[in-house]
């Protein structure tokens, strides 16, 4: 009778447990889908709220709490992490990856400047990775098989099956140095979003109930036709699309078609989170900040507050390497009186500078230390100019931030036609900024904006065209103080990356590699030893304003 009254109570109990499940299921919290995402972060690592930076330690804790809240969490980027800052520079990039594993990133999409130590640094750091690289447009130039892993299916905590893709923009053909992406090519155009559209496909047939594309193409019109708008335009079945490259910051997404694009600004202000319901997408930035706190850098002004929490072993992770650099790095060399501009636009991306003078003028002066006076004249990109120079003292700090691709000064002849036709190039799309927009020494020209640009055909491996008429917007007055002339050959001096055919400079390509030298000098190091012997170690007055060797009209 005991036993049976026990067996009875146990079996009423099994009864009322089996009742109430349903009960308890339904009032059990349901976990979302978040998909955390950052892009061109350029080595801004640390968290620094004057600088309206959100930094990893702030990005990994999020991620946590948003995990202890029983939610599903993906933390991916969208490319160009590991180029930026001499944190990250200075071992081409080993730190960001470090950092990257300790906050605990899903995915990353390489993005161009993962290039800038070479392809085979950046496979090392795929391999150093404690995630997936992504990208299925680089293919291996003699295989043709992807040379990173294409693609990715994340099965979720509470069920979903998250496919994600990677696609890296073809200008990485111009925009790394054309010697480091040897071995590699991107596919483009047609091919591009063919390869998008296999992807897709491919994530569908495996069950991904979400597609991603994880893409570091942006949406600048310079990128047409390989940004983000026309791989949606082209491809099916794209339900969120996380872009990178032009810098653009949705605040809530773009709605484009049937997909969501979304891409949080750059150098790290900004955490992109999307919310996913099981039925719909909703984006939002979180930065970090206090409500309305501001921050201009440069001008001071910066009562901005962290309002962030700090995951602490990351925090301290980051801390320990960026006080490694900045201890290697700070002892002041010089001196500067002035502000020296090394903004983008309106910038050194679209104008003469007075640091673009400086720099350019430092790299003719080290080209004829090193190969005489022959060298009548100096070009280097404005996009190779990253940030400004505050008046006051000058660190090596300053100048791995400054100029921070660890290119070298070259030397090459090129014929008067050639130097016409790599300025027209360089300017096609003034006043709207480009990144090869030519900073100068010993070359006076101008710029008539007015003249539509004519493009002729396109460039062998790269995204940009030859100008169709060289001279119709651009007309060089002088070259090493002389008249210019077409026929005449000139010595010039430039960086490696512009002699190599970077940016748009094709019409380098063919002279360097037949008169081409690398004198070995490293940019910063010249600048530096111009400073020191011929400036007197300070840069003054003589650098105050630009010196007229440029006009727009």
């Amino acid at each position: 009778m005991k036993k049976r009254t026990i067996l009875s109570l146990l079996l009423s109990l099994a009864l009322l447990a089996g009742l109430m499940a349903p009960a308890m299921a339904e009032q059990a919290p349901q976990g979302k889908l978040y998909i955390l995402h950052t892009n061109d972060v350029h080595g801004r690592a640390v968290a620094d709220p004057k600088a309206g930076v959100l930094g990893y330690a702030a990005i990994a804790q999020y991620k946590k709490d948003l995990e202890a809240a029983g939610h599903a969490v993906l933390l991916l980027d969208a490319g160009d992490p590991i180029q930026g800052t001499p944190l990250t520079n200075l071992g081409m990039g080993k730190n960001a990856i470090e950092f990257m594993n300790a906050a605990g990133y899903d995915a990353l999409t390489p993005g161009n400047h993962e290039f800038d130590w070479g392809t085979d640094n950046l496979k090392q750091l795929a391999g150093q990775a404690q995630f997936p690289v992504l990208s299925a447009n680089i293919l291996d130039a003699v295989s043709k098989e992807p040379a990173f892993t294409p693609n990715k299916l994340f099965e979720t905590s509470i069920g979903l099956k998250v496919g994600v893709f990677g696609l890296t923009t073809p200008e990485t053909f111009t925009k790394a140095h054309p010697d480091k992406v040897r071995g590699v090519e991107f596919l483009q155009g047609e091919e591009l979003y063919g390869a998008a559209q296999a992807q897709v496909d491919e994530l569908r047939a495996a069950g991904a109930d979400l597609v991603v594309a994880l893409v570091h193409l942006g949406v600048d019109p310079e990128s047409e036709p390989n940004r983000s708008y026309d791989v949606l335009e082209k491809v099916t079945g794209i339900d969120l699309m996380i872009d990178g490259h032009s810098h653009t910051q949705f605040d809530k997404g773009e709605q484009v078609g049937d997909a969501l694009l979304v891409s949080t600004g750059y150098n790290g202000a900004n955490l992109g989170v999307v919310e996913y319901d099981g039925e719909k997408l909703a984006a939002s930035l979180f930065s970090g900040l206090k409500k309305n706190a501001t921050v201009e850098v440069e001008g001071a002004l910066y009562s901005a507050l962290l309002t962030a929490k700090l995951d602490e072993e990351v925090n301290a992770i980051v801390n320990a390497a960026d006080k490694a650099v900045k201890d290697e790095l700070s002892a002041p060399f010089a001196k500067t009186e002035v502000l020296l501009n090394g903004e983008r636009d309106p910038g050194n991306r679209t104008q003469e500078t007075n640091l673009g003078d400086f720099a350019a003028d430092a790299i003719l002066w080290a080209a004829r230390q090193a190969m005489g006076d022959q060298v009548v004249a100096a070009i280097t990109n404005g996009g190779g100019i990253r940030a400004s120079i505050a008046a006051g003292d000058i660190t090596m700090l300053d100048m791995k931030t400054v100029f921070p691709f660890g290119n070298e000064v070259s030397v090459l002849e090129v014929t008067g036609a050639e130097l016409l036709e790599a300025l027209e190039a360089a300017t096609y799309s003034t006043p709207k900024a480009i990144g090869a927009f030519p900073q100068v020494s010993g070359i006076v020209f101008t710029v008539d904006t007015s003249v539509p640009y004519e493009q002729g055909e396109q460039y062998p491996e790269s995204t940009y065209f030859k100008p169709a008429k060289p001279g119709s917007r651009v007309t060089v007055e002088s070259v090493g103080g002389e008249p210019f002339e077409l026929e005449k050959i000139y010595t010039i001096a430039t960086n490696d990356f512009t002699a190599a055919g970077g940016d748009t400079y094709y019409a380098f390509r063919y002279p360097n590699a037949t008169s081409g030298y690398k004198t070995g000098v490293a940019l910063e190091d010249a600048l530096v030893r111009y400073i020191a012997e011929v400036l007197g170690g300070v840069v003054g007055q003589q650098y105050a304003e630009p010196q007229g060797r440029i006009t727009v009209k």
